[in-house]
């Protein structure tokens, strides 16, 4: 029987990194990297190989392969077996600019890799080698990764496997039993963005947000809304390098939290992904995979609490709701 525990994410790999993917590859598992394309970068690579970077060099089943050579740029994925390349695939459109950051998912299906990047499908890469022999992923080159995902496939996995185009990441978060969005997944997560949360909150949801402190960044929030309350504000401060916590309530600010335990979890010109539990009595957010801190419930009606708005200075790569 399968096993549809997902394993631990890496969180800001050191670069080049070679990391094992527990269980292998299954169809139906998906593979998330956030991160930034350095600004001076000429090319980087993406591998799902057959075992880590020894001699003899292991087989790729997929390379994946952004290159920024002068005006061209284009992206090429290939094959490597028994030390020898196969056919190249280029794709001369470039979803992945220089110095901006990106979310790209790799879908496993029957067939093919599906490959979408910043909730667009992009590329399909055809299965030259089984996907039973791959348990590991390497990335390499003028690249900064804040993290790799795995999610595994759900049983109902079975009953739902597309993965077209014009869905991309709505389809593929709800083939895994992830609740797809109530909007459309939008080409790019525009500052200031928002959201509803289909359903509001309840205990055990989870909403992570994935982006990119701007270098010059003073500040930015997050807010969970209720009508016109603010349930939750948190709200990164680069200039007095705190993270303050408040609820607005009747049009007036709570009392303010401000602790920091573990330091400042945030820096200008990095990536982060926040991800913020909703439990029974409080919520607890984690940055980059660290605990970082807790607030207590100042609404109760968590089902009420259904908008998300992000603000500020930071680019976005990613928001799961």
């Amino acid at each position: 029987m399968m096993a549809f525990c997902n394993q631990q994410p890496f969180y800001n790999p050191s670069i080049p990194f070679t990391g094992f993917i527990q269980g292998g590859l299954q169809v139906g598992k998906m593979i998330t990297i956030s991160g930034r394309v350095l600004p001076g970068s000429e090319r980087f690579v993406v591998n799902l190989q057959c075992g880590s970077h020894q001699s003899p060099r292991p087989d790729i089943a997929l390379h994946f392969n952004p290159r920024y050579e002068g005006s061209q740029q284009y992206v090429v994925c290939n094959t490597l077996q028994n030390q020898n390349w196969g056919s190249e695939e280029r794709k001369h459109k470039m979803p992945l600019q220089r110095g901006s950051s990106f979310t790209l998912m790799i879908l496993v299906n029957h067939n093919a890799y599906k490959v979408a990047v910043n909730g667009n499908h992009f590329l399909e890469f055809n299965h030259r080698l089984s996907i039973s022999s791959v348990n590991t992923i390497a990335v390499e080159g003028g690249v900064e990764v804040a993290s790799i995902i795995f999610q595994n496939p759900t049983p109902q996995f079975a009953a739902a496997q597309a993965f077209q185009p014009q869905l991309a990441a709505a389809q593929a978060f709800s083939a895994f039993g992830v609740p797809a969005p109530a909007y459309s997944v939008p080409p790019s997560y525009t500052v200031p963005y928002k959201s509803f949360i289909n359903g509001g909150l309840y205990p055990s949801r989870m909403i992570t947000i994935q982006g990119y402190v701007l270098p010059t960044a003073t500040r930015f929030h997050v807010n969970f809304k209720y009508n016109s309350l603010i349930a939750f504000h948190l709200n990164p401060r680069l200039d007095e390098n705190a993270v303050v916590r408040n609820s607005l309530l009747g049009e007036k600010w709570g009392p303010e939290e401000r602790n920091l335990s573990a330091g400042m979890p945030f820096a200008r010109g990095q990536a982060f992904m926040l991800a913020i539990a909703c439990e029974s009595h409080r919520y607890s957010v984690s940055v980059n995979g660290k605990h970082c801190f807790d607030f207590s419930h100042r609404v109760s009606q968590l089902q009420q609490i259904n908008v998300l708005e992000i603000e500020g200075d930071v680019t976005l790569t990613a928001v799961q709701v």
